[in-house]
């Protein structure tokens, strides 16, 4: 169990709620960038400016929130109190995270199909995915 001042529990609290909120973003838009993608003709204009994109929002922005999120939620988790170890919520709440990082690591597979010209999944597809961290 970590001992945190109640001001630092607030700014850490803090960082976690913005780095969930940044991680969040970026799960909501690369899939919005993958439905237009797939329209995209391979080597095309608009097929070079969605790589650019979809990898500057995945290596600037969701990778470092997601790490964010990860770190700071691991040291708010060690100032838990005791009796929130036995809540069903916790766990709940954990499973989530789990399907959001195994959400996020999919949509990084799916933006190396594209780099390698490779995808095979539709607009649809892209759709039904992009409501996948909404639902998490």
């Amino acid at each position: 169990m970590l001992e945190l001042s109640l001001q630092s529990y607030l700014w850490i609290k803090a960082i976690h709620i913005i780095s969930i909120i940044a991680w969040m973003a970026g799960l909501l838009y690369l899939p919005r960038l993958f439905v237009y993608h797939v329209d995209a003709r391979v080597g095309g204009d608009l097929d070079k400016t969605l790589k650019i994109m979809e990898r500057r929002l995945l290596k600037f922005i969701m990778n470092p929130a997601m790490f964010s999120s990860l770190f700071f939620g691991i040291i708010l988790i060690l100032n838990l109190r005791d009796s929130v170890w036995g809540e069903g919520w916790f766990y709940a709440k954990m499973i989530f995270v789990l399907g959001l990082f195994f959400t996020h690591m999919a949509m990084a597979r799916w933006r190396r199909n594209f780099v390698n010209d490779t995808n095979i999944r539709s607009q649809n597809f892209f759709r039904i995915v992009n409501e996948v961290p909404t639902v998490l």
